[in-house]
């Protein structure tokens, strides 16, 4: 019986990589499903997903809420931001309430960071202006002057201060200050025209991918952090 393509989109982050390590390598048995892996930063991936483009892909949580009728939800590989989410960083030192009056770089408005964003500063009463601009691009944007501001997610959370940016706001801390929970960023979502199944076995083989990169943490690590 020929193998069923199965295309999982993700994107290029390490957090990512390492999910789908034992997927990608085969190392892991799949029987007649093969999955063939495209790497793409979110918010294409959240645009795609509108379209039912891929059977499997990651997607923020604020797009997930317009794909319910084409995508469920599958239980393993949800990021949580637990005091610590997506951050807003500028050249200088500003505060929230002088983002108004600066322009923002967004990595998407499908995103969950962008979503956050609005929620704070419509806590505070304001707009805000801004351009999409793709995750990666964001900090190099700033630090060149592009822009005044950027809203940063993946890695680049860990690196800005190496660029001489200056945090603004943690969306992370502000919405568990907020809300005493942690705020859902993204999950994998499988379509549902694919049957039960055929989503069942999915889930459970995205699963088996995390766990064998959890016992196997070091091979996983390497091969998720290479450039």
């Amino acid at each position: 019986m020929p193998q069923q393509l199965i295309r999982v989109g993700h994107s290029p982050d390490p957090d990512d990589a390492f999910m789908f390590h034992a997927l990608a390598n085969d190392k892991i048995l799949t029987g007649n499903l093969r999955f063939v892996h495209e790497l793409q930063d979110i918010e294409t991936l959240n645009r795609r997903a509108l379209n039912g483009e891929l059977e499997v892909t990651a997607v923020s949580i604020h797009a997930y809420s317009l794909l319910q009728d084409k995508y469920a939800l599958l239980p393993s590989g949800c990021s949580m931001g637990d005091k610590y989410g997506p951050m807003i960083v500028a050249r200088r030192p500003i505060t929230i309430r002088d983002l108004p009056s600066v322009m923002i770089a967004v990595p998407g408005t499908l995103t969950t960071a962008f979503l956050t964003l609005r929620l704070m500063m419509n806590a505070v009463h304001h707009s805000i202006a801004y351009e999409v601009v793709p995750f990666d691009e964001i900090i190099p944007a700033v630090a060149a002057g592009k822009y005044e501001a950027g809203l940063i997610i993946h890695e680049g959370q860990l690196t800005f201060q190496n660029q001489g940016l200056h945090l603004v706001a943690d969306l992370g801390v502000w919405w568990q200050d907020r809300t005493g929970l942690p705020l859902p960023l993204g999950g994998n979502v499988v379509r549902k025209d694919l049957g039960l199944p055929v989503m069942s076995e999915i889930s459970r083989l995205i699963k088996q991918s995390i766990r064998c990169g959890l016992e196997h943490r070091r091979e996983a690590l390497d091969l998720s952090t290479r450039p």
